[in-house]
Formats: structure tokens, C-alpha cells, sequence
């Protein structure tokens, strides 16, 4: 996996991480114009099942970590699931979702498309965030919105990959999408949306027409990859009886910088977070180290989680977000 580019660098650049490919070239030229794409069938159903046992254990307090303690026996596992909205970069405590950060199918397309808009790129890809979703019945979506507002790149390559555990309708919540609307790569202004039966506290993006958005309606173990600065939204699970459980990893091309925070003393230019994991391809700033994580995890409210802590009957106390940046809403 050497370039050209490689051998002319002298600084220490980690040896490569070798992933298949998994994408047609007509899949990574509908990703560049489209702005997201549907993987079907990637994630296998016994993976599946594991995803959902971890679910379980992180939700039950199983892992060593402030953001959530574990929760009485007497509890069922539905009545634990059914007060979470989301849990915000559960790879930093949990050795099975950090499995699935590194999932090879999955990596192995994010080699081809992260990135493919730029025409030199080598494939190298590395991950900032996790976030698991659980959205129970009930419970509200994410009004629209475009992930580089929160985790800026400077290459216009940030991407999610979001892995269904359940199968995503129009029912439950799924993805909505405005197909073409990373092309220009404007970033939208936001305001609040004055919606809280509908979207959760996160503003709404605004100043387009969102008449040509599409559902992304999947089966369970589909991952829907998105750029960055695609439009999306959820809405509500409206049914009575289905979870809508994703976990949406982001990724970047690792040549760019990661300037989610800018430090005292810091440029913009040069600020670059290294809590990252190289997921394919090489890591062209070795030399820089990395940064530990902390051990923790943070939930995320939404009026409808409100509504359980007005009533009194609502397990956990919200978090605030850690300082290393502003997490995606992604839905």
C-alpha cells in the first residue's frame, strides 16, 4: 500500500492496516454523487446478536464507567433499554464495539469511499466517534442536520457508517436524506426547530428544499454510508413495540487533521485531536502519538426521556459531553 506520496515523507508513518475491498466501482462513484450508500447483508447476524448482548451489558452498567452504573437485578433488560436514547462513544469503554469500529467489511468499503472525491487519496482511513442508539418506541429524532457542523475536517471527507441491529422503516425512525446535497459542501445554518414531539435538543439545519428527501429504509445488518456534510434527519419511532438500535461510527481520511477542538495557544491550521483508531491504511502522523481516551460514556436526553425524569421513573442522570469535542447528533 505504499504511494509515491509515502516515500516522499521522512517523518514516522505507521506500517498499513490491510482491509478487503468490498465496494463496485459504480458503488464508490454513486457515494461520491449521491453523497451516501447502502451496503446490505454486511454485518452478519451472529454479529448482530453480539452487538445487541453488549447493548444489553453497557445499558446495564456492565463496564467500569461514570456514565452509566449498573442498574438493579430486578430490572428486565427491556425495562433498562426502554430510558436510552443514545450512548455517546461506547468503543472507549467496550472491547465489542470497538470490534465493530474496526469491522473489516466495513473498513474495508470505508478504504474506497471515505475519501474518493479527492483524486490522489490512498485509501486511509481513521475513527473519532461512536454513538449507539437504542431509540425505543416513543421516543423523538434528530431534526436535519450535517455532521461536519460537529466533527470538522479539512478535506470535506468526514463519514458515518451506521450499522443497522434492527431493521430501519419509516415506522421505527429511519434515516431520511436529501441525495446530492454534500456536492456544493455549504454548511447550512442551524436554529431551533420548536418541534419537541417530533426531534430531540439538537438544532435544525435550514435555507434548502427538502423536497426531494428519501427514506432509508434498511434491513437488520445494512450499513448506510453518509459524507459529512449530507442532510439528514430521523423523525419519531412511532410504533408501539420496535427498538430502532444503530450503532454510527465516523471516520475520516487520515491525511486530514482533526480539528474538533482548538486548544489555548493553538491555530486552527494546526489543531489536530489524536484520540482517533487507524482503521485502514497507514497513519501519516505516527510521529505525532496519540492521545488516550478517557473511560467513559454520556447519554444523550430528549423530551421524551424528560418526560420519564418529570414522572420520576427515569434510571439514569444525563452527562455532560466531554470536552475533547462536539459529538454528531446522527440520528
Amino acid at each position: 500500500m505504499t504511494t509515491a506520496s509515502q516515500d516522499f515523507i521522512q517523518l514516522e508513518v505507521a506500517p498499513p492496516v490491510e482491509v478487503p475491498r468490498v465496494a463496485t466501482d459504480e458503488q464508490v462513484r454513486s457515494f461520491v454523487d449521491d453523497g451516501f450508500l447502502v451496503l446490505p447483508d454486511l454485518i452478519k447476524p451472529a454479529e448482530l446478536d453480539e452487538l445487541i448482548a453488549d447493548t444489553i451489558k453497557l445499558a446495564r452498567g456492565g463496564y467500569d464507567t461514570e456514565g452509566i452504573k449498573p442498574v438493579p437485578a430486578a430490572l428486565t433488560d427491556d425495562e433498562v433499554l426502554r430510558n436510552i436514547l443514545c450512548i455517546h462513544q461506547p468503543h472507549y469503554v467496550s472491547p465489542v464495539m470497538e470490534t465493530y469500529v474496526r469491522h473489516p467489511q466495513i473498513c474495508g468499503a470505508l478504504s474506497q469511499i471515505t475519501a474518493a472525491h479527492l483524486p490522489h487519496w490512498d485509501g486511509s482511513v481513521k475513527c473519532m466517534q461512536s454513538m449507539l442508539f437504542v431509540k425505543p418506541p416513543g421516543f423523538q429524532g434528530q431534526a436535519w442536520h450535517q455532521d461536519e457542523i460537529y466533527i470538522p475536517t479539512r478535506d470535506r471527507s468526514l463519514i458515518g457508517a451506521w450499522i443497522a441491529i434492527d431493521d430501519a422503516s419509516v415506522d421505527n425512525g429511519c434515516l431520511w436524506v436529501i441525495p446530492g446535497s454534500q456536492r456544493t459542501g455549504m454548511l447550512f445554518p442551524q436554529r431551533a426547530h420548536e418541534q419537541p414531539e417530533l426531534f430531540d435538543f439538537a438544532p435544525e439545519s435550514h435555507g434548502f428544499d427538502e423536497s426531494q428527501a428519501v427514506p432509508v429504509e434498511v434491513k437488520r445488518g445494512s450499513v448506510v454510508f453518509f459524507n459529512g456534510y449530507l442532510l439528514h434527519r430521523s423523525l419519531p419511532n412511532r410504533t408501539t413495540g420496535e427498538y430502532r438500535k444503530v450503532l454510527v461510527n465516523h471516520y475520516m481520511n487520515a491525511w486530514s487533521h482533526l480539528p474538533w477542538q482548538v486548544r489555548e495557544g493553538e491555530s486552527p491550521a494546526k489543531a489536530d485531536r489524536r484520540t482517533v483508531l487507524q482503521v485502514a491504511g497507514v497513519d501519516p502522523y505516527a510521529w505525532k502519538g496519540t492521545e488516550e481516551p478517557h473511560r467513559n460514556v454520556y447519554l444523550r436526553m430528549c423530551k421524551a426521556l424528560q418526560d420519564k425524569v418529570d414522572r420520576g421513573d427515569y434510571l439514569y442522570k444525563e452527562k455532560e459531553k466531554p470536552a475533547a469535542g462536539g459529538a454528531s447528533t446522527s440520528t
